[in-house]
């Protein structure tokens, strides 16, 4: 089985789905999207795949979600994919990829329905 991860060691969440996977006998394709953010197009294939809007991926703690007002509900997903474009650490994590769909698993538990 193909899987990849979205992934930051600096996060508990990440750090723990990342060994759910590697428990289950899989070595996944590891993207620390800190390092390596992924693109527009990817991450509109993501999304789509997920059924996510990129509103709904967005993390507002301990990122500059306030600073650049990105709950101003008026904000459309050019504006939004920009600021995931200068700024990755606004992209929710881990997102895990797998023949079976997309998700982002915060929960933990909810990478097991994608193994």
């Amino acid at each position: 089985m193909n899987v990849t991860i979205y992934h930051n060691p600096a996060c508990g969440t990440s750090r723990n789905v990342l060994a759910m996977i590697r428990a289950a006998g899989i070595e996944p394709t590891v993207i620390e999207y800190l390092k390596t953010p992924p693109s527009r197009a990817e991450l509109e294939r993501l999304l789509a795949r997920a059924g996510l809007t990129v509103r709904d991926i967005l993390r507002k703690t301990g990122t500059p979600y306030d600073q650049l007002n990105l709950g101003y509900s008026k904000l459309g997903d050019d504006a939004l994919f920009d600021a995931i474009d200068k700024h990755p650490v606004l992209i929710n994590r881990p997102i895990v990829e797998t023949e079976k769909g997309v998700r982002v698993c915060r929960p933990k538990d909810l990478v097991k329905d994608l193994l």
